[in-house]
């Protein structure tokens, strides 16, 4: 097992390696009081893993209660949101209880947000089982849930007490939804890890032989940013590449066309040319990320015209003002943050067909 520790206002530890799951329990247990727990997942994920997790959690000692919410996008909301606060109370835990979210980013950032907020926070346990999850947003400590004007414009910054990555789980996951992380992984390689860059390139990261060193080499990306970054000020920004138009596109189809990770690629491909038009990006970065994204198999475009998304874009949590935060790649491994009139977006992004 390889155990990461991340160094954020709350320290915690991220814990790697096949098998883990078994061990929830005792490892919970050893961080919290074994008292009540909420296991909160979703109703894919939960009959995989739900009754391994709560049987270890029942052996060391926790009374476990669980809410278990339909899958997908669409439930990342205030509605469920609400559902699951009221089960909290129902279930009469307090602020001394925990929450355990088990599944993908959905469940993570909606479980996380319930731990933010309820009696004004409570400890709570990551355990990702979706490859996105795993190398993304299972570490930072951002929650939160959509509304119909965005993706998480209402969060928290809330740090776990543990996330427990079972790569294991992963063998459960569809194709489509291992390729959705995919994106993830794309994003980590091209704005710090340009050897990782390299691995996509050749199809060696990907092997079963490599994912566990990917999946690590990405949360270790993210612990480098977000400890000298916790509350997105400045160099945490790099993590939102391709994420501006990948929202505003997930936004378009109202959650019901591309996956997140396939959002993202398009913005990612759409950003690059529009950079590289303007000079800002070394020539020839845009071909190199086409040839990747297609040899992942995610997609480098969409139908819908960058026109179409300038709403969505508008709505933005990186917005400032009059102002939006593009993350733009220099070279491959090398990203900066351009700041850009919000009312010079439309023509910004013009440049990718020149």
């Amino acid at each position: 097992m390889t155990a990461v520790p991340i160094r954020a206002l709350r320290p915690y530890e991220v814990c790697i390696a096949p098998g883990l799951l078994p061990d929830l329990g005792p490892r919970a247990a050893a961080l919290l009081p074994p008292r009540r727990a909420m296991l909160v997942s979703d109703d894919r994920v939960y009959p995989l893993c739900g009754p391994a997790a709560e049987a270890s959690l029942t052996r060391a000692g926790f009374r476990v209660s669980r809410f278990v919410f339909p899958h997908g996008e669409k439930s990342k909301s205030l509605p469920t949101y609400t559902a699951l606060v009221q089960a909290l109370f129902d279930n009469d835990l307090t602020g001394g209880d925990s929450i355990i979210a088990l599944g993908g980013g959905v469940v993570g950032d909606l479980a996380g947000f319930a731990a933010a907020t309820y009696l004004r926070g409570m400890d709570f346990v990551q355990i990702p089982t979706s490859l996105l999850a795993m190398v993304d947003s299972s570490v930072g400590g951002k929650t939160g849930v959509d509304i119909p004007e965005g993706k998480n414009l209402v969060g928290a910054f809330w740090q776990p007490r543990l996330v427990i990555v079972d790569t294991s789980t992963l063998e459960t996951l569809p194709p489509a939804f291992f390729t959705d992380g995919v994106g993830e992984i794309v994003k980590y390689a091209c704005i710090r890890d340009r050897e990782l860059f390299d691995l996509l390139e050749s199809g060696e990261a990907l092997t079963p032989a490599r994912l566990e060193e990917t999946v690590l080499r990405c949360i270790d990306c993210k612990r480098r940013v977000v400890e000298r970054d916790e509350r997105e000020a400045g160099e945490r920004k790099l993590l939102n590449f391709g994420h501006t138009l990948g929202h505003a596109l997930e936004r378009y189809y109202h959650y019901e066309g591309p996956t997140h990770g396939c959002a993202v690629a398009v913005g990612m491909a759409r950003i690059t040319a529009a950079s590289e038009a303007r000079g800002l990006t070394v020539p020839g970065t845009g071909e190199r990320l086409l040839r990747v994204l297609k040899r992942c198999g995610l997609p480098a475009d969409d139908p819908v015209n960058n026109a179409a998304l300038l709403p969505g874009v508008s709505m933005d949590k990186k917005r400032d003002g009059v102002s939006i935060d593009l993350v733009i790649l220099r070279e491959i491994g090398d990203a900066c943050v351009y700041r850009l009139p919000l009312a010079s977006l439309a023509a910004f992004l013009a440049q990718e067909s020149h």
